[in-house]
């Protein structure tokens, strides 16, 4: 019996849907060259140098990731935002949080992109990578006029263009992130979600993303954490799946 064989979607059918015409329209805006373009991996050949999460390191991240998205960054503007204010309780007194803030913002001031990234996201490289790619993104999308800020997807369809922009790998990541503290007989949980897409989402988005760039088996695969990288190949199960009943 192949019944436990079977193979489905890691998302739903709706979801399923969005993420492949997403990523076809994508390609028409973007071509093809990029499609194949380099996917960004956390290592030091494309972060070289000590990094120690000042506002300095933070520009640097900037202009790197503006260099690979082919965007000027002459024509952003970087602002820094105040951190949360609320880790200094969780100090003193055990408690379980949960953050889901911003942790960026995008607008357009006398025709230019200004692009505003949260102090405290310097502390976790990882995200911080994710949140001005995802803010970059906005500059493609919102700043060059290709979809307006009052199309309701536009935020989840930024987060995916990060994926096809070749840097998913940080995005997927910094999607959940857990973290426990013990200080003396106490101890303290922190859940934080960033971003729009759910980690199925992003396990399929990376996965629809490798299997139009004929990437069966991606080798950086296994710089994701856990879940994404078990809904990426959950993905590319099916849809190698589907290509051979279809």
């Amino acid at each position: 019996m192949a019944w436990w064989r079977q193979v489905d979607c890691p998302v739903r059918s709706v979801e399923q849907g969005w993420i492949e015409r997403s990523m076809d329209w994508f390609v028409s805006q973007f071509g093809t060259r990029r499609l194949h373009g380099d996917v960004v991996l956390p290592t030091d050949d494309y972060f070289p140098g000590t990094y120690r999460g000042t506002r300095e390191d933070i520009r640097a991240v900037l202009e790197r990731l503006c260099t690979h998205m082919d965007i000027d960054p002459a024509r952003v503007d970087l602002e820094y935002d105040a951190a949360e204010d609320h880790t200094e309780l969780a100090a003193y007194i055990p408690v379980n949080s949960r953050s889901t803030g911003a942790a960026g913002h995008h607008r357009i001031r006398d025709g230019r992109s200004v692009i505003g990234i949260r102090d405290d996201q310097a502390e976790h490289p990882m995200a911080l990578v994710a949140t001005v790619a995802h803010e970059l993104g906005h500059v493609l999308l919102l700043g060059d006029g290709r979809i307006s800020a009052q199309q309701e997807d536009h935020e989840p369809l930024t987060d995916l263009l990060t994926i096809f922009f070749g840097l998913g790998i940080f995005s997927a990541n910094a999607a959940f992130d857990y973290s426990r503290t013990v200080r003396g007989a106490y101890s303290y949980a922190r859940a934080s979600r960033s971003g729009y897409l759910t980690e199925p989402m992003y396990g399929y988005g990376l996965a629809r993303h490798a299997w139009l760039r004929n990437e069966a088996d991606p080798g950086w695969a296994r710089y994701l954490d856990t879940n994404p990288r078990a809904f990426l190949r959950r993905g590319l199960r099916y849809l190698a799946h589907a290509e051979q009943v279809g």
